[in-house]
């Protein structure tokens, strides 16, 4: 546990004395999508200093939310217990409410491989695939490659490697304006004649079913 206690016997109370330090947060998001190497996070989390991360792994694992493990070649690496696990629709549901309030990008914002899996995570919306054909999409942030496969109502993400050829339906390329899309505020079509967003392979209207796929309504997340 932490070393700030509230002083209060509360489930709410233990619960951020457990995950509610700087960073805490940020390092279970990236652990949600798999586990990762000290250096897989300190990479992925550029702007923590590295006695920080060190502080938080060993409070986590302290705590029981994370362990440190061997994994075959990629030597020790540290993963979420089922405990952890257990955070999961927490950090969607949160990652669902902070959609509302995000704004603009600030100029030295990042968008890295793991928060992009969690945000299309956040987004996907099993009902509406559900009722789609099985559809892989590439989408490319930034530097940020992603493969995503929606077969009806399950969505699996991972890292596009470097040099992948393309065995998706739809290579959609975008920037920040990616979040237009998802929120509804940017209309596929109009994304697509303004240049914000391209469809480098694939037939274009799979940028709309992408847009159905994928969504948040800021609106429903702030109400």
């Amino acid at each position: 546990m932490a070393a700030r206690s509230y002083g209060q016997y509360c489930g709410v109370t233990t619960a951020v004395e457990l995950v509610g330090e700087r960073w805490a947060l940020l390092i279970i998001r990236d652990l949600l999508v798999g586990p990762r190497r000290y250096t897989d996070l300190k990479q992925g989390l550029p702007r923590i200093p590295t006695n920080i991360l060190s502080a938080r792994l060993k409070e986590l694992q302290d705590a029981g939310v994370v362990r440190r493990v061997p994994l075959s070649h990629r030597g020790l690496v540290y993963e979420l217990t089922a405990f952890g696990c257990e955070l999961e629709p927490i950090v969607l549901a949160l990652g669902r409410w902070g959609f509302a309030a995000m704004g603009e990008p600030e100029p030295d914002d990042i968008v890295t491989a793991d928060s992009l899996t969690m945000a299309l995570r956040t987004a996907f919306r099993p009902d509406a695939a559900a009722a789609l054909p099985t559809t892989g999409y590439d989408l490319h942030v930034g530097d940020v490659g992603l493969r995503a496969r929606v077969r009806g109502d399950a969505l699996a993400v991972r890292r596009l490697d470097a040099g992948a050829g393309t065995g998706a339906d739809a290579v959609i390329v975008a920037g920040p304006e990616i979040r237009g899309i998802i929120s509804g505020e940017l209309h596929p079509d109009d994304a697509l004649a303004r240049g914000l967003v391209t469809v480098a392979h694939g037939d274009t209207a799979l940028l709309g079913r992408f847009a159905t796929t994928f969504h948040i309504d800021p609106a429903a997340a702030a109400a």
